[in-house]
């Protein structure tokens, strides 16, 4: 780490009432997941390709209710199989050093973070979680865990008259969706901790912003508001990208050109120096 961010970190990680972390797709990309927009993203339904903005939304959802499910618990195989690495368990340690005053923000939607350690309190997962259901009728806020008899499924299989079953809401009997934010949605307190989100980013002094481009509505909007009460900004990210540019521009903020399974840990270790 540069000299400047040490400096900054000493200060902050005495000092500041709000420590928030803000991670995005580049963190689960170290753990071997790949992008949400990449190849992999991409399904076949008979002879037409559609791209992960069809797929993942609530329209096509309602027109191709199986197809939506089996992409999704295609993508949940994929999640199942990583494993949290060094950056997320870094952030495990951070929760514990920070406590009350400790944030963490996350888009990814593949449940690494409460796999490896950090809390469901804690942890605001403004995308959801791919590895859980909910009601399309709505009998309930409930969110449900999938059945772990539920499998993942490869791209030429298909739901099977059990799977369906599975499906089914515990409550009412309906069919459920997976509980994920899809691109024809707005976020919400209820399941996407909207407003929890905005409160946190007004009180944070210390914003991380990891692996993230930028690409969505309240990532962008935690961002400006950390950059508009004079919070500090640091950037980790092995790419450019436009929160890399306000974090330079924020309060004694800066960027790491790094992985976050490196910076991260190495950040833990100068705390803990401190």
């Amino acid at each position: 780490m540069i000299q400047h961010i040490k400096n900054v970190l000493t200060d902050l990680a005495k000092n500041a009432t709000g420590i928030t972390v803000l991670t995005g797709a580049g963190i689960s990309a170290e753990s071997g997941i790949p992008t949400f927009r990449g190849p992999e993203g991409f399904w076949t339904i008979g002879s037409k390709e559609y791209h992960p903005q069809k797929m993942a939304t609530y329209h096509m959802f309602t027109k191709k209710p199986d197809e939506v499910w089996t992409w999704y618990l295609y993508r949940m195989g994929i999640c199942a199989q990583a494993n949290p690495n060094p950056g997320h368990m870094a952030l495990v340690e951070m929760e514990k050093i920070f406590g009350d005053r400790f944030t963490l923000i996350t888009q990814n939607v593949d449940n690494l973070h409460l796999r490896a350690g950090n809390s469901p309190e804690k942890t605001f997962q403004v995308h959801g979680n791919v590895f859980f259901m909910r009601c399309t009728r709505q009998c309930s806020a409930s969110v449900y865990r999938l059945p772990p008899e539920i499998n993942p499924k490869a791209r030429n299989e298909s739901l099977t008259d059990t799977d369906r079953q599975l499906l089914k809401c515990p409550d009412c009997g309906a069919l459920t969706r997976p509980h994920v934010l899809w691109f024809d949605e707005t976020y919400d307190e209820d399941y996407y901790r909207f407003y929890s989100a905005l409160q946190t980013a007004r009180n944070t002094d210390l914003l991380l912003t990891v692996g993230t481009s930028g690409a969505t509505n309240l990532p962008t909007r935690v961002i400006q508001e950390v950059y508009a009460h004079g919070g500090t900004i640091i950037d980790i990210n092995i790419e450019d990208n436009p929160f890399a540019q306000i974090a330079e521009k924020s309060h004694r903020g800066g960027c790491i050109k790094a992985p976050s399974a490196r910076a991260l840990p190495e950040i833990v270790e100068w705390i803990r120096k401190m």
